[in-house]
Order: C-alpha cells, then structure tokens, then sequence
C-alpha cells in the first residue's frame, strides 16, 4: 500500500484492494478503468483516529494477501482504437512507430482518453493535441 495525499483527502491505496474482504465498505475504486487498486479515503485526522482499529485491521490483511502470494485476475482486454486515431496512424507511419513505442499503459490510457467523448469533433481535437506527445514518447500526462 501507499499514502497519498490530495487536496480534499488523504488515502491508503492498497494495490490489491480489489481482492481484500472490505467488510466495512471503505475501500473505494479510483476510476471505472481501475481493476485491482482500492483507496481508503479520509476527509480529517479525527477520521483517521476513529477509525484506527479497522484501519490496522485492513493493512494486516493486505500484508497477509502479499504474504500468501495472492494475484489478483487483471483483464487484459484490448482497448479498441477509435477510427479517427486509426486514420491518423494509417496517414502517418512515424506517429504510429511512436505510438507502438510506447509501453502498453501509455497506449491505453491514450486510447480511452481519445474514446471517452461522444463527438467526433472532440475526439478529433483531442488526438491533434497529443500527437507531438505520443512522437516524443510521451505519457498522457506527462
């Protein structure tokens, strides 16, 4: 697990939060897109304090999952690449060596960033504002 500070909250993520038991509920899911990670979030340090025995309680099963070696079934689906970014790899061979490039988490985030609007015309605007990104071997957020 790490900490993690933010502006509204503070959280434990625990990287296998997806397969500990959360019998409280606290465990919450980052994005739709996130499959294993679980963050414990926490608005003040009185949050924290009432909730210290059941916050000892979560990292000692996490230290027992990674003790066990338990592995957490990650779906490996392939994103599919919207056709205005097909288009524009097909028309330019050196964005689309870039793109190959990159590591595959690079690539799918990428993917669902260009996916993610419903208009063409977004997605399209999109696209050409990350292209010199994707030639300089560059991360979405990056």
């Amino acid at each position: 697990m790490i900490i993690q500070g933010f502006k509204d909250y503070f959280a434990l993520l625990f990287f296998k939060g997806g397969i500990m038991k959360d019998p409280q509920h606290l465990l919450v899911k980052m994005g739709e897109n996130t499959q294993a990670g679980r963050q414990m979030r926490f608005e003040n340090v009185q949050d924290i304090l009432d909730k210290k025995s059941i916050i000892k309680d979560y990292i000692f099963e996490a230290v027992e999952i990674e003790e066990r070696g338990e592995k957490m079934e990650i779906k490996r689906e392939a994103t599919p690449i919207p056709k205005e970014f097909q288009t524009k790899l097909d028309e330019n061979p050196e964005l689309k060596s870039a793109f190959e490039s990159l590591t595959p988490g690079r690539q799918r985030a990428y993917l669902i960033h260009f996916s993610a609007p419903k208009q063409a015309k977004i997605r399209e605007s999109r696209i050409e504002k990350a292209i010199q990104n994707i030639l300089d071997g560059k991360g979405i957020n990056e």
